[in-house]
């Protein structure tokens, strides 16, 4: 399980994992607006990682950033982590 501490949203952290095929599963947000987020997270499950990622980039809501955008910004952590180009914190 990936875990990702937002910044700038009411969210606190995104949780994921993906499978071998880059796809999507199981993702979760911490705090926030329930309702909203249960909906993102149904709708990005299954999905493949870069369409997701380019699909979710740059939305905004408050402080220049939006749960979803988050969660685009968590999949570049998870690639880059993945890649060995960032060590985990």
């Amino acid at each position: 399980m990936f875990t990702y501490s937002t910044k700038g949203t009411c969210s606190r952290q995104i949780l994921f994992n993906v499978d071998e095929e880059n796809t999507l599963r199981g993702v979760r947000f911490i705090g926030g607006c329930g309702g909203n987020l249960q909906g993102i997270a149904r709708l990005v499950e299954g999905k493949n990682i870069d369409e997701v990622e380019t699909l979710l980039a740059g939305i905004k809501c408050r402080n220049n950033t939006s749960c979803p955008d988050q969660l685009s910004q968590a999949i570049t952590r998870y690639k880059a982590e993945r890649d060995g180009l960032i060590l985990e914190e």
